[in-house]
């Protein structure tokens, strides 16, 4: 049995004028993967992103009426971001509407999200957020940074010997890079008196 048949046994026939290998005929032949019972990402009910996004187009609209009215102007500075709220609204509305209609799960974690070492990773992302803006003017960049980089590296499961010198370097590295290569100051807080 030749090739052409053999491969026209399994792929059905080859047409004559076409230069194909059967090897790549019947690559299309492999079997599709099974899906996983869970997702592998964070699956959220459109109605959920609908409603942040008419949230965000009602706080723009409520900031730009604040805005002061150029003279002479036809259009004034809240004009196009007025319209971009505005259109935000209408995508809000529109999401919150065809999430309603499939009346599916508001939000459906991934198989990761169900251990307690990853849920921990996140909340201290969050935490770390919260205690960098209100501890930092008081601690200085450094010591807040240093507090977060420990507490974050260790719970991604690095040991001390990589803990220790990435909490201690990591500060450094990056107010360097900010204060000498962007021009932004970080705060001080009690390394004041050693501000350079």
């Amino acid at each position: 049995m030749s090739w052409r048949a053999a491969a026209s046994a399994w792929c059905g026939p080859i047409p004559r004028g076409q230069r194909s290998s059967w090897r790549s005929r019947t690559a299309i032949w492999v079997p599709p993967s099974k899906p996983s019972a869970s997702p592998s990402s964070l699956k959220v009910n459109d109605a959920v992103t609908g409603v942040a996004l008419l949230a965000l187009a009602a706080v723009l609209l409520w900031h730009v009426q604040g805005f002061p009215e150029m003279p002479g102007q036809k259009f004034g500075p809240a004009w196009f971001p007025g319209l971009i709220a505005i259109g935000l609204g209408v995508c809000g509305a529109r999401l919150v509407y065809a999430g309603a209609r499939r009346r599916g799960p508001w939000m459906t974690l991934p198989e990761w999200a169900h251990g307690g070492r990853p849920l921990a990773a996140v909340a201290s992302v969050l935490g770390g957020l919260g205690f960098y803006i209100t501890a930092a003017d008081t601690l200085g960049f450094h010591f807040t940074a240093l507090l977060l980089m420990a507490l974050w590296t260790r719970l991604m499961g690095a040991s001390w010997r990589i803990v220790v010198p990435v909490a201690v370097l990591a500060p450094i590295a990056i107010h360097l890079a900010f204060y000498k290569l962007l021009r932004i100051p970080l705060p001080w807080g009690v390394l004041e008196r050693f501000a350079f």
